[in-house]
């Protein structure tokens, strides 16, 4: 007997709200008996003392010391800026 039904197929094609034959959801229900077993095999694998992983890879953010630097002087920023008034730079209003 199978592990999943006709129904099951098409109720789960519902829910993608995707539209399907019969032939297709007999046609799919096989795909996913076959899918279902391949995945069953990895239950027979002993994983004892295997350490659980989220990448394959070794991987770390490298990151850099913080270290606080001297900016920019205000006369410098404000020699660009297109208007400033009283150090500050002035921009539109939004509101």
């Amino acid at each position: 007997m199978s592990r999943i039904s006709q129904d099951q197929v098409k109720h789960v094609a519902h829910l993608a709200r995707l539209s399907i034959t019969d032939e297709e959801a007999e046609r799919f229900r096989g795909q996913l008996e076959e899918i279902i077993t391949s995945a069953e095999q990895l239950n027979e694998v002993n994983t004892e003392g295997v350490i659980p992983t989220t990448h394959v890879l070794t991987m770390q953010n490298v990151m850099r010391e913080d270290k606080p630097v001297e900016g920019l002087k205000v006369e410098k920023v404000l020699k660009n800026a297109p208007d400033h008034e009283g150090g500050q730079i002035r921009v539109p209003s939004v509101f």
